[in-house]
C-alpha cells in the first residue's frame, strides 16, 4: 500500500500537480493508513500548522509585503535608475558594465526575491549594452543568466526570511551571516569579469564625481528602501513585520507619488493582484510542508536515513557534507528555490544535529546551493527563463553558464570548509548570550541555540565539549546553583554571630534547601521553612514537640504543626 501511495504522488507530480496539493494530499494519505488505528484521523496534519512557531511568525505578514515591494519596483522605471548609478560608481573599472550588471542584479534580487524578475528586468535592459560595448555574446548571456540567482544571501533577502522561519532560527542572525558569502560570490564575479575586460579591450568610462553625485541623487529614494528595513531592525524600533509594512507604504509612495511611473488606479491594483497570488502561494506551501513535517517527525523517519547513511560509512563530517550538498544541487535544479526550502530543510536539521553543524553555516550552505541550482545545467530555473526572454535555444546556454558555476561553486567549497566565513558576525551574538547567561546564573541555553543545530529548540543541548562538562551532556546541570554561597559578612568587630543559629543564609541557601542540594540546620526545639516544606512533599516525617494537641499553647506544639495537618487536610 505504501508503495502504491508513492507511485500515485510521483505520478500525480509529473502530471504537473500543484505542490500544495501533493503535500497536503500526501499528509491525508499518510496519516489515514498510519499502523496505528488511534491515529488514522485527519487532525493530525494541523499541530504544526496551527503552534506558535509558524502561525504566530511575523514572516507570513513579511511575505506578501515583500512580494508587493518587488513587483511595484519591477513595474517601474527602478530597474533603470539601478542600471545608471551602478554605471556611474563600476563604469570606468576594467570590466565596469559587468560589474555594474552583477551590482544591480544582486541589488533588485534582494529586493525582490525573485530570479526571473531580475533577468528580465535587469538582465533584458543589460544585456544589449553588454554586447554593444564589446563583451562576447557567451560571457554577456551567462553574466545576465547567472545575475538573476545573486542576492540571495544578502538581507533583506526572502529565501533567507523562509528558511529561517522552516529551520526555526533568528532571522536578524541570518541576515548578519548572509553578508559576507554573499559579498565574497559578488567579488569573485567582480574579478572574473576585470579579467574579461582585460582581456578583450572592453573600453571604459572615465570616472566622474559629478555622475557620481547625481547618480547617488537619482537612486535616494529606491536606496531608502535597505536603510528602513536594515535600520528599524538593527536599533530595534521596528519588527520583521512592521519593517516590512513600512516598507511597502515607502515604496507605493516613491513610484506613485514621487516618480508617478505606476498609477494609483491603472497599475496599483493589477501589481497587488499579481503579487498576492504568489505570496498567497507560498503560504500554502508552508502550511502544507508544516503538515506533512508532523508526520516525518512522527514516524523518525530522518532518524531512520541517518542509520542508513551510518551503516554506509558516511560517519565524518565531511562525508555528510559533500552527500548534502550533492542533494541539495540535485534538489535544486528539480524544485523552485522556495519549494526546495521546504521540502529539504525539514529533512536535513536531524542529521546535521547528529553531525554538530552550524545552524548558521549550514543556511549558507544551503542558500548558496540555491544559487548555484538556479544556474546548473541542465535543469536549472535560470537557464529556462533565460531561453525565453532572449529567444536562444536552452542546450546553447548549458556552455555559457559553465564558468560562472563554477566561480559558485568555488565559493560554496569556500564556505563548507571555512565556517568563520558564515559565523564570524553571528559570533558577538553568541557571545553576549554567554554573557547574559552568566549574569543570570542559568546554563547558557540561547547561546546553544545560535552555536550548533538542535534536534529539539525547546530544549537546546550543549554545543561544545567545555559546556558539556561544565552543564552536562543534556544541559541540565547547573553549577551556579550547585556552588556553596559565601559567608555573610560579619558586622560586628568582636566576632559575634550575625543572626541566630538556624536563621538560614539568605534566600539563595533557603531555595537550594528546598531543591535538595544542601541540608537545613534547623534551630534548636524547632522546625525551620524549609523542613516544613520538605515535610509538606514527604521527604522527611514531621517531628513534633510533645503535646502536638492542637488545642496546646505556642510553648506545648510544634511550629509547623498546624499547618503541616492543615496542608494534609487540603490535599485529601
Amino acid at each position: 500500500m505504501g508503495t502504491l501511495l508513492v507511485l500515485v504522488v510521483l505520478l500525480l507530480g509529473l502530471l504537473g500537480t500543484p505542490l500544495f496539493a501533493i503535500m497536503g494530499g500526501s499528509s491525508e494519505l499518510l496519516w489515514l493508513t498510519h499502523d496505528n488505528p488511534q491515529l488514522r484521523f485527519l487532525r493530525f496534519i494541523a499541530p504544526n500548522v496551527m503552534d506558535e512557531r509558524f502561525a504566530g511568525s511575523p514572516i507570513l505578514v513579511t511575505i506578501p509585503l515583500f512580494t508587493f515591494v518587488g513587483y511595484m519596483m519591477a513595474e517601474s522605471k527602478a530597474p533603470d535608475r539601478i542600471v545608471r548609478a551602478s554605471s556611474a560608481f563600476f563604469g570606468w573599472l576594467p570590466g565596469g558594465l559587468a560589474m555594474v550588471c552583477i551590482v544591480a542584479s544582486a541589488f533588485f534580487t534582494t529586493l525582490t526575491g525573485g530570479s526571473g524578475v531580475t533577468i528580465v528586468a535587469i538582465g533584458g535592459l543589460l544585456y544589449p549594452a553588454l554586447r554593444k560595448q564589446g563583451y562576447p555574446d557567451s560571457y554577456a548571456l551567462g553574466l545576465v543568466t547567472t545575475g538573476g540567482s545573486l542576492g540571495l544571501l544578502l538581507p533583506p533577502s526572502l529565501p533567507i526570511l523562509i528558511y529561517a522561519l522552516v529551520a526555526g532560527i533568528d532571522f536578524t542572525a541570518a541576515f548578519k551571516a548572509g553578508l559576507i558569502p554573499g559579498v565574497m560570490i559578488m567579488v569573485m564575479l567582480g574579478f572574473h569579469a576585470a579579467y574579461i575586460g582585460v582581456k578583450y579591450k572592453v573600453p571604459r568610462e572615465r570616472p566622474s564625481l559629478v555622475r557620481m553625485a547625481e547618480a547617488i541623487w537619482l537612486l535616494k529614494w529606491e536606496l531608502g528602501a535597505p536603510i528602513l528595513i536594515l535600520g528599524g531592525l538593527g536599533t530595534g524600533l521596528t519588527s520583521l513585520d512592521e519593517s516590512a509594512a513600512l516598507t511597502a507604504v515607502y515604496i507605493l509612495v516613491v513610484e506613485v507619488f514621487i516618480h508617478k511611473d505606476l498609477s494609483l488606479r491603472k497599475d496599483i491594483p493589477r501589481v497587488a493582484k499579481a503579487s498576492m497570488a504568489l505570496a498567497g502561494a507560498l503560504i500554502l506551501i508552508l502550511t502544507m510542508a508544516n503538515a506533512l513535517i508532523n508526520f516525518v517527525v512522527d514516524q523518525q523517519i530522518p532518524a531512520r536515513v541517518l542509520e542508513f547513511m551510518l551503516q554506509l560509512g558516511l560517519t565524518e563530517t565531511w562525508q555528510f557534507l559533500l552527500v548534502l550538498n550533492v542533494f541539495l544541487l540535485i534538489l535544486g535544479m528539480l524544485m523552485e528555490g522556495f519549494s526546495a526550502i521546504l521540502v529539504a530543510v525539514p529533512l536535513i536539521l536531524p542529521f546535521a544535529a547528529k553531525f554538530g553543524l552550524h545552524p548558521f553555516h549550514l543556511a549558507m550552505m544551503f542558500l548558496l546551493n540555491l544559487e548555484i541550482a538556479y544556474v546548473a545545467p541542465p535543469l536549472g530555473m535560470n537557464l529556462f527563463i533565460s531561453s525565453f526572454r532572449f529567444e536562444r535555444p536552452l542546450v546553447s546556454l548549458y556552455r555559457v553558464v559553465l564558468p560562472f558555476t563554477g566561480i559558485l561553486a568555488l565559493g560554496l567549497f569556500l564556505v563548507m570548509y571555512i565556517p568563520k566565513i558564515a559565523t564570524v558576525l553571528v559570533d558577538a551574538d553568541i557571545d553576549r548570550a554567554y554573557v547574559e547567561a552568566e549574569k543570570n546564573r542559568e546554563p547558557p541555553r540561547a547561546a546553544w541555540l545560535l552555536q550548533c543545530v538542535q534536534e529539539d529548540r525547546s530544549n537546546p543541548l550543549p554545543c561544545t565539549a567545555a559546556d558539556r562538562a561544565k552543564f552536562g551532556e543534556d544541559g541540565t546541570q547547573n553549577p551556579y546553583l550547585d556552588a556553596t554561597s559565601e559567608p555573610a559578612a560579619n558586622p560586628d568587630p568582636a566576632g559575634a554571630p550575625s543572626a541566630e543559629p538556624g536563621a538560614g543564609s539568605g534566600e539563595d541557601d533557603l531555595f537550594r534547601q528546598m531543591m535538595g542540594d544542601a541540608p537545613a540546620t534547623p534551630a534548636a526545639g524547632g522546625t525551620t521553612d524549609d523542613d516544613l516544606f520538605r515535610q509538606m512533599m514527604g521527604d522527611a516525617p514531621a517531628t513534633p514537640d510533645a503535646g502536638t494537641d492542637k488545642d496546646a499553647g505556642a510553648e506545648g506544639a510544634a511550629p509547623s504543626g498546624d499547618l503541616d495537618d492543615l496542608f494534609k487536610e487540603m490535599m485529601k
